[in-house]
């Protein structure tokens, strides 16, 4: 079986050895492509996105920053004294925000971690991980696993009911989905293209539900202009 390539670890580790000349290609089910621009992942604290901004300022304690690609969000914490840990399936974005001086990240699937924490960090549309409507309750589940006691989940979301919505008010939607925040994507970088991939957009009633559905107190921290938000989601 060929080894799934790392489009997010080989586009990283070009922009810092400065071989930069092209963008991440995004390919989706509901869009036309777009693209990810590297120089974005590495942003500082004062070019976030506000959402993001309040979910760093709220972590606290010991820290997981499930997703954390290039490290950026990390790397903020970690300079505030805080004790953060990254982690990826991307072992090509781990190696580099080690380089860029993360000191604890690690390369593995989120749902084959075991330690606990304080705070769990999930940014940049965070429910994507779910995968699939389907996949909520395994994922919740074992987040719970993670959690210290008073411990929180900040994650943000995105309602994308808006892309299917016509001229005249009507709504339609892939019958084959379960739920119109399903997307399936895939990536390319300079000839090479990944495998695809389910990613969940949430709403956030929809989120809060299954919160509820699996013991789990969950507040609206804040929404933004674009039918995003910010939730904090914390143990009953």
């Amino acid at each position: 079986m060929a080894k799934e390539v790392d489009i997010f670890g080989a586009a990283l580790q070009d922009f810092i050895e400065n071989k930069y000349t092209e963008d991440i290609v995004v390919h989706s089910s509901i869009a036309e492509d777009d693209v990810i621009p590297i120089p974005y992942l590495f942003r500082p604290f004062e070019e976030m996105p506000v959402i993001e901004q309040r979910a760093l300022s709220l972590s606290k304690g010991t820290i997981l920053d499930i997703g954390s690609g290039a490290g950026s969000h990390s790397l903020w914490l970690q300079e505030q004294g805080l004790d953060v840990t990254g982690i990826d399936i991307s072992e090509g974005a781990v190696t580099l925000s080690r380089k860029r001086g993360l000191k604890k990240a690690v390369h593995s699937n989120i749902l084959e971690h075991k330690d606990t924490y304080d705070t769990l960090l999930l940014l940049m549309n965070g429910t994507g991980i779910f995968e699939r409507i389907s996949k909520i309750d395994d994922y919740l589940k074992h987040l719970k696993t993670l959690l210290n006691k008073d411990g929180q989940i900040l994650i943000d979301g995105s309602d994308i009911a808006f892309m299917f919505e016509d001229e005249d008010g009507g709504f339609w939607m892939d019958t084959h989905r379960d739920y119109y925040g399903e997307v399936t994507y895939s990536m390319s970088y300079k000839g090479e293209q990944s495998s695809s991939f389910d990613w969940l957009y949430l709403d956030y009633e929809r989120l809060a539900w299954y919160a509820q559905k699996n013991e789990l107190n969950c507040e609206l921290i804040l929404e933004g202009d674009h039918y995003e938000y910010l939730a904090k989601i914390t143990l009953t």
